[in-house]
């Protein structure tokens, strides 16, 4: 998981948020550490519990009838196929501009490398050796891509005259540029006003959704609110419940304490380095073409190539097995051999390789792709938090949230608004969020709950908190009730104090700050040991779990 999220568009990503908005510019993804943890203590037990192969395959355990069909289909194409589309194809454009940087070609022809040699090698190797060659692979090019990309944060530093020397041309700079803000800040500027912008400055109406809105609100790949996507995929393929908490934890630690740092220096390099960059994105080349010795930068391009190659891997793997297991096998063919699924599942990832190469054409920002996807999920995640812990919610609840937020996003996208860049992604995110919410909440209370047979089926089966299903759970009266919500959500305080403190601590020795740092890591390692002490206190269902077709 930690290796597919390691894509190669996200060093560039991060160049251009710490670029133009200091450290603090990060938060567009660093918040979503909130729902992560959620989804490693509320609902990867549950994830497993349900026995399910893909995600997708919820709307016909939860759910009854026609509308749970049409979800389950509706969601199949439109993850595995349109927004899965949309990811491929922005992580396709950044390969392209890494491409284009080191063998110094022009736009169209490294496009072209991507899809008719890297994008098709990889489909390769997905369609022969599956998931399990998907995690191998991951395991390999996690640990290349870390070293990669160490050394260009090692080298970045060591061109501007070392860490010191660094820090100081980062102050004159800022004292350069009237009401700039400081580029090492971890949180915006308070002071300000709440909408306003500044170079090296977040606004803090961007923190406010980004913290108090879009991990619980928003849908995005990996930090889904209530898990879903390739997350779930891989608790799925856990040994057991406990393997798979400990599997969502550890990605949640590497990819929010363990990865971030070595990006973010590089990308206070190239403030420096490059003043002045048109596409602050392509600092981050800049700096790996220019003052990589020449001897690693075929490491690095190898570490690139195996980022891009992972994502892409892992996005082929789930976008086939929606696209298979959730729409032509449920709804297409459904009595045919597996071996028919196989070649199926071969030619649903020649397809997926194909849009992805189009959209990648069409694509002109990787961040406003980050955001769009942001917000066209916007409103919709408590909905996929609650359907697991109260009975009411139904199918009607997904639909019309789906269908809200997608048609709000866009809706908000043709209307005159003054605001730009990361307030208009705020401004929108916020009313998309609203319209969604009244919608589906709306929609739920006047459409029927779903048959009590199948509430009780999902509720022996998964064994949800009890307190929100006291009417369901009355019905199965042999099903030992569950009340651990308390303990997880303590233990969902505690990991999310245990990353946001190693983050930050280390980022404080970095910048030379040892007392506050030290002081920061030992609330890392005090969080860690009473996380270890409640997850000892578990109780971890052994028994295995029959997949639902």
């Amino acid at each position: 998981m930690v290796a597919t999220t390691f894509a190669a568009d996200t060093p560039l990503v991060v160049t251009g948020l710490v670029y133009t908005q200091g450290i603090a510019g990060n938060w567009l993804w660093w918040a979503s550490l909130l729902s992560g943890m959620m989804t490693v203590f509320l609902f990867a037990r549950l994830w497993r519990r349900s026995g399910l192969l893909t995600d997708v395959q919820f709307a016909e355990l939860r759910y009854s009838g026609k509308p749970a069909a049409f979800l389950r289909g509706f969601r199949a194409i439109y993850l595995g196929l349109l927004m899965n589309c949309l990811i491929l194809g922005w992580v396709t454009k950044a390969m392209t501009s890494i491409v284009t940087a080191v063998l110094g070609v022009a736009d169209t022809t490294a496009l072209a490398i991507c899809i008719f040699l890297l994008i098709p090698f990889t489909g390769f190797y997905v369609s022969l050796g599956g998931l399990w060659g998907v995690l191998w692979t991951d395991l390999f090019q996690f640990v290349l891509k870390m070293g990669v990309v160490i050394a260009v944060a090692y080298y970045a530093v060591a061109a501007t005259g070392g860490m010191h020397s660094l820090l100081d041309k980062l102050s004159a700079a800022r004292g350069a540029v009237p009401g700039a803000g400081d580029p090492t800040a971890f949180l915006p500027d308070f002071s300000r006003p709440l909408t306003a912008e500044a170079l090296w400055t977040l606004p803090v109406l961007t923190l406010v959704v980004n913290l108090g809105v879009q991990w619980w609100a928003f849908w995005y790949p990996g930090a889904e609110p209530g898990g879903g996507g390739y997350i779930a995929q891989r608790i799925f393929s856990a040994r057991d419940e406990r393997n798979g908490v400990l599997s969502v934890l550890w990605f949640n630690v590497a990819h929010y304490a363990v990865r971030p740092w070595p990006w973010i220096l590089t990308a206070l390099a190239a403030i420096v380095l490059y003043p002045k960059l048109e596409h602050p994105e392509s600092g981050y080349m800049l700096i790996l073409t220019n003052y990589l010795p020449p001897a690693l930068r075929g490491l690095a391009v190898a570490g690139f190539l195996a980022a891009f190659m992972s994502t892409v891997a892992t996005q082929l793997n789930w976008g086939a097995s929606y696209l298979v297991a959730d729409f032509y096998r449920r709804f297409v063919k459904t009595n045919a051999s597996e071996t028919h699924y196989v070649q199926v599942s071969r030619l649903a990832t020649v397809i997926l390789v194909i849009c992805s190469g189009l959209i990648a054409a069409q694509l002109a920002s990787i961040k406003s792709g980050w955001e769009f996807v942001l917000e066209t999920g916007a409103g919709t995640g408590l909905v996929y938090i609650l359907r697991w812990y109260w009975w009411r919610i139904n199918a009607w609840s997904e639909i019309s949230a789906m269908a809200a937020a997608l048609v709000t996003s866009v809706a908000l996208r043709w209307l005159p608004f003054k605001a730009t860049g990361s307030l208009q992604f705020a401004q929108n995110a916020l009313i998309t969020t609203a319209v969604t919410s009244v919608v589906w909440i709306t929609v739920t209370l006047l459409t029927k709950a779903e048959p009590n047979e199948v509430l009780v089926s999902f509720y022996r089966k998964v064994r949800p908190q009890i307190s929100g299903w006291t009417p369901i759970a009355a019905l199965a009266p042999e099903v030992p009730p569950t009340r651990d919500l308390a303990r997880n959500l303590a233990s969902w305080i505690l990991g999310c104090g245990m990353v946001y403190a190693a983050l930050f601590g280390t980022g404080k020795l970095l910048f030379g700050l040892y007392g506050s740092g030290a002081f920061l890591l030992v609330i890392a390692v005090a969080c860690a040991g009473l996380l270890y002490r409640q997850l000892s206190a578990s109780e971890f269902s052994e028994v295995a779990v029959t997949a639902e077709k």
